[in-house]
């Protein structure tokens, strides 16, 4: 029996990073050993939470990771503290040997307070890892011309979501941009955006492509719900499909 007085599980975090770095071609799996070796626990030691680092499956100079905060304020002193300290000091000038661009950021917090990720007791895999990963993470950026409204949040949760459920996909978190001043104006994010998005977890990649299969064959996604986002949204949704590296956490 359940008890009414557990709480709900604490998700992670109120304000998130979604950021895409372009990397110099074959530089990759450089930055990702780089990454995993040295930027996860000293991030985390300032009040950070690095919740996932990924390979964009369908661009080999992709690099993607998600990083939270408890607060834009926070945001900002730890960010401070981290590139202006003796870790990125010391591998900085390797890291952005790496990389053409990483002003591709988007901020956002959840949509509400049990719709980021949740992590219950789950541990990073440690450091020296190398067990191969097989799941696949995608996340969906909707655009819309305006801040999302309660009516879209309404849609996907009471239409979209279900959905995408019933079609094999596990929803992790979803998300709204964060319109907040860039408090650490050293790091760009891109102005000036409205989007939502949405995270969803797949054992490996066939049982993407099966979820996908699915959907395409739905009467009422293909009908209804497909038709009802075109109208709704500024543009083509943007899929990222996301391998973790070995230590993600997510």
């Amino acid at each position: 029996m359940e008890n009414p007085d557990a709480q709900r599980p604490q998700t992670c975090c109120p304000i998130v990073e979604l950021r895409q770095y372009t990397l110099h071609p074959g530089k990759r799996d450089v930055l990702i050993d780089l990454f995993d070796r040295e930027f996860l626990e000293s991030q985390e030691a300032l009040g950070m939470k690095v919740i996932g680092q990924f390979r964009d499956v369908d661009n080999p100079n992709r690099f993607v990771w998600l990083r939270g905060f408890r607060d834009m304020p926070l945001r900002a002193q730890a960010l401070k503290d981290f590139y202006g300290g003796p870790v990125w000091k010391a591998h900085r000038e390797a890291a952005n040997a790496t990389m053409i661009d990483s002003g591709n950021v988007l901020l956002l917090h959840p949509v509400n307070p049990t719709s980021g990720f949740s992590f219950g007791n789950k541990e990073r895999p440690p450091a020296g890892a190398d067990e191969a990963r097989s799941e696949l993470v995608v996340a969906t950026i909707y655009y819309f011309n305006a801040p999302v409204d309660a009516g879209f949040i309404e849609f996907f949760e009471k239409t979209v979501k279900p959905a995408v459920i019933s079609s094999g996909a596990t929803v992790l978190a979803y998300f709204v941009t964060e319109h907040s001043e860039n408090t650490f104006p050293a790091l760009p994010v891109r102005e000036g955006e409205n989007v939502f998005v949405w995270f969803a977890r797949f054992n490996d990649p066939a049982a993407y492509e099966r979820h996908i299969a699915a959907l395409t064959q739905s009467p009422r996604w293909r009908d209804q719900i497909s038709k009802e986002l075109a109208r709704r949204l500024k543009r083509e949704p943007e899929i990222l499909k996301l391998s973790p590296t070995t230590r993600s956490l997510l």
